[in-house]
C-alpha cells in the first residue's frame, strides 16, 4: 500500500448539494463526463474513461486523512482500472486522481481570506506556510513550484491555480495541480485538486490541463 501524507486541513462549513453526472451523448462515443454541483452552479469535466469514487468511500477516506468528511460538496474521480479513495493522498499514484470540494466559509474565515490563503488551502505552498508546516513536523519535502497563476474568470469569482511538486519518504515525488476560487463576497470556496506521480503528470499534461481548465463557477 502506498504511503500517505497528512494534509494541513482547512475547515469548510456548509450544506450538501446535489451531484449531477452528465455525459455527452450522440453518435460518437462520449469524450468526457461532466460533473456538476447544481446548487453552487459549479462544474468540471473528466475524460469519459475516468471512474467516480463512491461517495461513501470518499467520505470515509476524508474522515481518516483529515478528521472531517468534508463540510460541503465533495466528489472524486480517478483514471485507470482500479480507482480507490485511498489514492486521495497516496504518493506514488500512477494515474491522475482529481478531487473537488465546495464549501461555505464562516464570517471569520471569509474576512481573513486572501490569495495566499487560497494558495495554501490544500497543502502549504507559500514560503511562510511551508516554514510553519516544517516547524510542526510536516512530512513532505522537496517543494518545487511549477505554476503560480491568479485567476479572474468573471462575475467576481477570483482565485489561483498552483502547480507544484512535493516529495515523501523514500523519494516518491508527486505533482499537485490545484485551482482554488472564491466568489465575489468570499463566502464560498471552490477547490479542484489533481495529483499523481511527476512522471504521470508529465506524460498526461494535455489531458490533465483539460480537466483543470474546465473548472467553472457561475457565481450569482
Amino acid at each position: 500500500m502506498a504511503s500517505k501524507a497528512h494534509r494541513v486541513t482547512k475547515g469548510l462549513v456548509g450544506g450538501c448539494a446535489l451531484l449531477l453526472g452528465v455525459t455527452l451523448s450522440g453518435c460518437a462515443a462520449p469524450q468526457y463526463t461532466y460533473v456538476a454541483n447544481s446548487g453552487e452552479s459549479t462544474y468540471f469535466k473528466v475524460p469519459y474513461g475516468w471512474h467516480k469514487i463512491s461517495n461513501a468511500s470518499l467520505s470515509s477516506e476524508l474522515q481518516t486523512e483529515t478528521g472531517s468528511s468534508g463540510g460541503g460538496w465533495t466528489v472524486a474521480y480517478e483514471a485507470g482500472g482500479k480507482p480507490t479513495a485511498g489514492d486521495f493522498l497516496s504518493f506514488g499514484t500512477s494515474q491522475p486522481f482529481v478531487f473537488a470540494e465546495v464549501g461555505q466559509l464562516n464570517s471569520t474565515a471569509s474576512s481573513q481570506l486572501s490569495y495566499d490563503t487560497l494558495r495554501d488551502f490544500f497543502l502549504p505552498v507559500t514560503s511562510t506556510a511551508r516554514q510553519n508546516a516544517a516547524a510542526q513536523g510536516f512530512p513532505l519535502t522537496g517543494f518545487k513550484q511549477i505554476r503560480d497563476q491568479v485567476l479572474t474568470p468573471g462575475q467576481g469569482v477570483h482565485g489561483v491555480r498552483e502547480t507544484f511538486d512535493y516529495t515523501y519518504t523514500g523519494g516518491i515525488a508527486d505533482t499537485f495541480d490545484e485551482v482554488a476560487l472564491t466568489n465575489a463576497d468570499q463566502t464560498v470556496v471552490y477547490l479542484l485538486v489533481l495529483h499523481c506521480t511527476t512522471s504521470c503528470y508529465s506524460n498526461d499534461q494535455t489531458e490533465i490541463n483539460d480537466v483543470m481548465s474546465s473548472f467553472t463557477i457561475r457565481s450569482p
